[in-house]
C-alpha cells in the first residue's frame, strides 16, 4: 500500500445508494479514510468525512466494539492543551482468504490482514485437474487456509480466469473447463463465508488501483500467465461490461492463420503473448510488443489511459516487449492521447491477484479499496 499521504480515490460506486444503507455508507467513509491516510482523531475524522462528530463518535464506538478500530493514544507532536485520541484500523483484526487460479500448473492462496499483508501461504498442485476436479482443488486451498489463521475471517476472495458475471458464477473459463460453474455459492456453502469471485485480470487491477504504485483513476493491467486478460478501471470505476465480459483481449484474433486457442478458434493474440508463448520464443519480445501495441492503441485513445500496466514474470515483460508496445502505441495515437501515459509492470509481481482478491473482499464487507 502506498505511503506517506493520503489515497486520493476510493473506487467509485456504481448503485445508487439506498436510505436504509446510509449508516454503512457513513461507516464506511470513516474506515476508508483511515485506511487510507492512516490513524486520526474524532475531530479529523469529522472535518475528512464531512459528517457530524456526534455521528463519527457514534460509529468510531461501534467499529472498536466490533473490533476492527482501536484507540492508539495521541499524537507525539501535541506540546499545548489536551491532546486528541487517535484512533486506528487493526489490521490483524480479522483476516480474509484470497484465492489465485489463474497459474496453469497450480492454484494459489493466502491469507491477508486488512492491510494487504501476506500471513500465511498454500497451493495445492493442479496436475491437468478440470471441471468437477478444479473444483473440489479450490474448495480444499481455501479450507487449508482457512485453518491457518486463528482470527475471524472477514471473507474469501477469488481470482479466476474466465468470464465471471456480477453473482461470482463462472460463465466460461476454458483453461479451467468449467462453463456456468456457480464457483461463489460453492465456496460459501463449503466455508460459510462471505465469498466474493471476479475474473482474474479484473481481480488484478483492484490490487493494483489499491496496493500498488498508481495514483491513476484511467488505468488498464493485462495479465498475462497461462492466458491474457486485461483488467479497466476508468474515472475509478470497474469497467465490466454489458455481458461481463470487459477486458477479454486475450481472444482477439490477430492472426486467423495462426495457432489453434483454449477458446476454439485461431490465431488469438493469447497464442502469442501467454507466458508459455513467450518462453517458447516463437517470436522475439519485441515483435510481441510491438504486436500488443498495435492492438492497444485503440483502446488507449478511446479511454485517454494514464497507465498501462503489465502484470506477469518481469523478466519477459520488462524489458523489450514494454519498450516496444511503449513505443508502438505512441506511434500510433496522437500527443494528447499520449503525452502522459505511463507504460510499466506491476510492484506487486506474482501477489497482483492474491491482493486484488482481498480488495473484493475489502471492498464488497467494509467498503474501502
Amino acid at each position: 500500500m502506498t505511503t506517506g499521504g493520503v489515497r486520493p480515490r476510493p473506487l467509485r460506486p456504481i448503485g445508487k445508494l439506498l436510505a436504509e444503507d446510509t449508516r454503512r455508507h457513513h461507516r464506511a467513509l470513516i474506515l476508508q479514510h483511515l485506511f487510507a491516510a492512516g490513524p486520526a482523531s474524532r475531530a479529523d475524522l469529522a472535518r475528512a468525512t464531512g459528517l457530524t462528530r456526534v455521528t463519527v463518535s457514534d460509529l468510531v464506538g461501534a467499529l472498536i466494539a466490533d473490533g476492527l478500530l482501536g484507540e492508539l493514544g495521541a499524537p507525539a507532536e501535541i506540546k499545548v492543551g489536551k491532546p486528541p485520541t487517535l484512533v486506528g484500523l487493526l489490521a490483524d483484526a480479522v483476516h480474509i482468504v484470497a484465492l489465485d487460479l489463474s497459474p496453469d500448473d497450480r492454484m494459489t492462496g493466502a491469507v491477508l490482514d486488512l492491510l494487504g499483508q501476506v500471513k500465511a501461504r498454500a497451493e495445492v498442485p493442479r496436475n491437468g485437474a478440470c471441471g468437477e476436479e478444479a473444483v473440489r482443488l479450490a474448495v480444499r486451498l481455501a479450507q487449508q487456509l482457512r485453518g491457518a489463521t486463528d482470527r475471524p475471517l472477514l471473507g474469501i476472495g477469488v481470482g479466476t480466469p474466465g468470464v465471471v458475471d456480477s453473482l461470482g458464477v463462472v460463465i466460461d473459463a476454458p483453461n479451467l473447463g468449467w462453463a456456468d460453474v456457480d464457483l461463489t455459492g460453492i465456496l460459501r456453502r463449503e466455508l460459510g463465508a462471505p465469498v466474493y469471485v471476479a475474473n482474474d485480470a479484473n481481480t488484478a487491477v483492484l490490487g493494483e488501483y489499491t496496493f500498488g504504485e498508481t495514483a491513476a483513476a484511467d488505468l488498464m493491467l493485462l495479465r498475462i500467465g497461462t492466458g491474457v486478460g486485461a483488467g479497466l478501471v476508468v474515472g475509478g470505476a470497474l469497467v465490466q461490461g454489458h455481458t461481463s465480459a470487459a477486458g477479454e483481449i486475450g481472444h482477439v484474433v490477430i492472426d486467423p492463420a495462426g495457432a489453434r486457442c483454449a477458446c476454439g478458434r485461431a490465431g488469438c493474440l493469447e497464442t502469442v503473448l501467454a507466458v508459455p508463448s513467450l518462453r517458447r520464443g516463437d517470436r522475439s519480445l519485441a515483435a510481441v510488443g510491438t504486436m500488443l501495441g498495435e492492438v492497444l492503441a485503440p483502446v488507449i485513445a478511446a479511454l485517454n489511459l494514464r497507465e498501462v500496466v503489465l502484470a506477469g514474470p518481469p523478466q519477459l515483460l520488462d524489458g523489450e516487449l514494454r519498450e516496444a508496445l511503449d513505443s508502438t502505441v505512441r506511434e500510433r495515437v496522437i500527443a494528447a492521447s499520449s503525452a502522459e501515459l505511463i507504460v510499466r509492470t506491476s510492484p506487486l509481481g506474482d501477489d497482483v491477484v492474491l491482493v486484488g482478491a482481498a480488495v473484493l473482499v475489502l471492498s464488497a464487507e467494509l467498503g474501502v479499496s
